[in-house]
């Protein structure tokens, strides 16, 4: 069943005031608003003044995803347990634990000047909308239904919430800790690709000898796990039992080897229309409706368009009249575990810098389905909340998290961006996003383009942030590196910037330790920027082009180590592997969907990964580390490890001949006998089918209605085009965007599936075959072809 990923799952809407011709009047408006929606679903809001622009954008996203904003709602609050059952008890827990507890008015207008009147219009929109569904529940979604609830009331700490974001690594610092302390540290830098380094020993992974490393083996984490984990609504079997508890451990390896991002930019010396250009397509869970949402908002002083979080005021990746904007992923680490020594005779009090310290103690109530209300204990040390108590080791577990902060819900300082239209008011709006860490890239109308890493650092000077410290004061933060100091630039001599969450990072950076160690494989930048530098002037549909490129760079390098150890094995080739040969010796090392060859390579790549990890990552650690870099694979492949055996490179032939005959065997069972069948993208093969998070819970008409798929997809999970690794398309870019600065009327864009969460309504999955096809539809910016592409128009009047 796809799973309810990153928080965000579907909704639907039976009646939205889309569909009304005279919608009702809204109760807290100043001044009529008018929205335009066009034909692929995008909510075009002309307001008179900013409360109402937001007001609306609230309305609006509420109408067309209800179901995901309570679901959001509800883990923002702790309040799933009251839906859900003891299931959800710990998740509410650690929601509590970890929900911000600081001045809202300065949290709030942190992201913009007017950041509390815009969050808190922008909330009013969604209560009014809320309201209506609440006097009219037979209009309501049919998700509520099912589940038998009704939509609560919003608040501004709902919007801000960091329950969704891409926090930092303390999960990493604790599987690194185990793997230290089972295998060392010489091992997991071995094993692991941490870059850039500048010394053979870096990074220091040296557990404090006064961390009990046997200790670390306790769950820990399971309080913040469950905080973190996204939403499982499977349904428990009659016949079988329990449904089985969702496993937090595969989730996360998937998320951390798929969750991405594209972006590129170009000045006027590279495009053909003589102006800069820019792309963006982020890399998350694919799910119904999508994470993204679009929206145009036009009021005295904005006009922008993009996408960003159905659940957040403004726009997180789009452009405004001068500037466009967009953001990958850039490895901060605003997180650490500490551990503490507590007082054998006072549990409620910690040992720092020699003296005993009362933990803070704050009291809740959670409500639970169908038992009496839980009564929980919160507690805190100065660095954190309490995630886990060794009574018997007298040892306390915190999570120090940046995130907790002012100025940390993520996305939320794009209100600042939305409105810049010079470089230095671009740069200084950065200023303000904290979390999560960020490649902002940036392209004018003037001629201008620009790049800026973001993100909440913390300046450590004695450690590196990779393994849990001692909280007794000798591990302290130096506070926050000022975003300005992290790496940037501004129009620079080659024309162009690529960020593919690969590092940018030189080795000499200063106060190393506040960035990331491990970044993506930079086969996905490199690849861009191959194309960028071809020596061609850019349009727009090359760009859109590029987003879906389903070259492997792997596979260039693979490939040629096969075919030369198979030319030097003649003899040892039957008929099928002969066929195998012939036609990767043809390929041209694109994952396209009808290609046979590219079928044939994933599936030899995938069984290759395999054999060389059972190879190299000693047994008592797999459970730990699960997936070896691209990077080790290929450098190992092509100068075998001693490990492979007493012949190294007898031992890597093998290794490259049985896995391509382990391929073929996995193809036949899953394929058929008929070679000439093997398409890369098919139903069986690679994929995409969407499944709504309450599949389970509605018969088979109704699943007909909300399931989408499956239909066929190319490239895989370090390809442009990204499409995850495995052979149902989970992850990758729902949500594109190709400007030229130029004309905005010439912006592309596609959304997966498509606006609405509403199965009735057309814009429910209006554009899942077209971006199934890797195909765009056009953003107009005009309002005159706007009004020419209107699928409904309204006026919305204050009541």
């Amino acid at each position: 069943m796809k799973r309810f990923f990153f928080l965000l799952g579907l909704s639907g809407l039976l009646i939205t005031p889309a569909a009304c011709s005279n919608p009702s009047p809204i109760k807290g408006l100043h001044q009529p608003v008018e929205i335009i929606r066009d034909r692929w679903g995008i909510s075009h809001i002309y307001a008179q003044n900013e409360h109402d622009l937001f007001m609306a954008q609230g309305y609006q996203a509420a109408s067309d995803r209800l179901f995901q904003l309570e679901i959001w709602r509800r883990q923002a609050t702790g309040t799933v347990a009251e839906l859900l059952g003891e299931k959800e008890l710990k998740r509410d827990i650690g929601t509590r634990l970890f929900k911000f507890r600081g001045d809202i008015n300065a949290e709030l207008n942190h992201y913009h000047p007017h950041g509390a009147l815009i969050v808190n219009a922008f909330v009013e929109g969604i209560n009014a909308y809320i309201r209506e569904m609440r006097q009219h529940p037979e209009q309501l979604p049919f998700e509520f239904k099912v589940l038998n609830t009704l939509p609560d009331y919003w608040t501004p700490e709902i919007v801000i919430s960091r329950h969704q974001g891409l926090l930092g690594n303390v999960k990493e610092e604790l599987k690194n800790a185990r793997i230290v302390h089972l295998a060392g540290a010489d091992k997991l830098r071995e094993l692991q690709w941490f870059h850039p380094v500048s010394a053979p020993n870096e990074p220091n992974l040296t557990l404090d000898k006064a961390i009990n490393g046997e200790a670390l083996f306790q769950p820990i984490l399971e309080l913040y796990e469950a905080f973190r984990a996204p939403l499982d609504f499977k349904k428990d079997d009659k016949k079988v039992g329990l449904a089985p508890p969702f496993d937090f451990e595969t989730w996360y390896e998937e998320e951390k080897a798929n969750v991405g991002s594209n972006n590129w930019i170009i000045n006027g010396k590279h495009s053909q229309s003589g102006y800069p250009m820019l792309a963006n397509d982020p890399h998350r869970a694919q799910s119904v409706p999508s994470l993204r949402y679009w929206v145009h908002l036009h009021a005295p002083g904005w006009n922008v368009v993009g996408a960003g979080e159905p659940t957040l005021p403004g726009v997180s990746v789009g452009h405004n009249e001068v500037a466009s904007w967009g953001l990958t992923i850039f490895e901060t680490d605003n997180e650490d575990l500490y551990v503490y020594e507590t007082n054998p005779a006072n549990a409620n009090q910690y040992k720092y810098q020699g003296k005993w310290e009362n933990l803070r103690i704050v009291k809740d109530t959670i409500k639970v389905a169908n038992r009496p209300a839980e009564i929980v204990t919160l507690r805190y040390t100065r660095h954190g909340p309490v995630v886990f108590e060794d009574g018997k080791n007298h040892t306390l577990y915190v999570v120090r998290a940046g995130w907790q902060e002012v100025g940390c819900a993520p996305y939320l300082a794009s209100l600042r961006m939305n409105q810049a239209r010079t470089w230095d008011e671009f740069r200084a709006a950065c200023n303000f996003s904290r979390v999560p860490g960020e490649n902002m890239i940036y392209a004018d109308k003037n001629g201008h383009i620009g790049w800026q890493a973001v993100g909440l650092s913390p300046i450590r000077k004695n450690w590196t942030g990779l393994v849990p410290v001692l909280g007794d004061g000798r591990y302290e933060w130096g506070g926050y590196l000022p975003i300005q100091q992290l790496p940037h630039k501004i129009d620079p001599m080659e024309g162009y910037v690529v960020t593919a969450n690969n590092n940018l990072t030189p080795v000499d950076f200063p106060n190393r330790n506040a960035v990331g160690w491990t970044w993506a494989n930079p086969v996905r930048a490199h690849r861009i920027e191959e194309v960028l530098t071809a020596g061609k002037r850019m349009s727009v549909q090359d760009f859109a082009t590029l987003q879906s490129d389903y070259l492997s760079g792997t596979a260039r390098t693979l490939v040629p180590l096969l075919l030369k150890v198979l030319d030097e094995n003649l003899t040892k080739q039957n008929s099928e592997m002969a066929k195998a040969k012939g036609l990767l010796q043809e390929w041209d090392k694109q994952l396209k969907p009808n290609s046979v060859a590219a079928a044939i390579y994933v599936e030899w790549e995938t069984a290759l990964r395999k054999a060389v990890y059972q190879r190299t990552v000693p047994e008592n650690i797999q459970s730990l580390f699960k997936t070896l870099p691209t990077k080790r694979l290929v450098d190992w492949l092509i100068t075998p490890r001693v490990d492979f055996g007493p012949d190294p490179i007898k031992a890597r032939d093998e290794l490259l001949v049985n896995s391509l005959t382990e391929a073929l065997r996995v193809l036949t069972n899953r394929l058929g006998d008929d070679m000439t069948k093997w398409q890369y993208g098919q139903a069986k093969n690679k994929h995409i089918t969407l499944t709504h998070i309450l599949s389970d819970w509605v018969g088979a008409e109704q699943r007909a209605k909300i399931n989408l798929g499956p239909l066929p997809r190319g490239g895989y999970g370090e390809t442009v085009g990204n499409t995850g690794n495995n052979l149902n398309q989970e992850h990758g870019a729902s949500f594109r965007i190709v400007v030229d600065t130029e004309d905005w009327d010439k912006t592309l864009g596609i959304n997966n599936p498509g606006q609405s969460g509403n199965p009735d309504d057309p814009h429910y999955r209006d554009l899942f075959e077209l971006w199934a096809k890797d195909s765009y539809f056009p953003v107009y910016f005009s309002k005159d072809k706007i009004k020419a592409v209107a699928d409904r128009t309204w006026i919305v009047k204050p009541q």
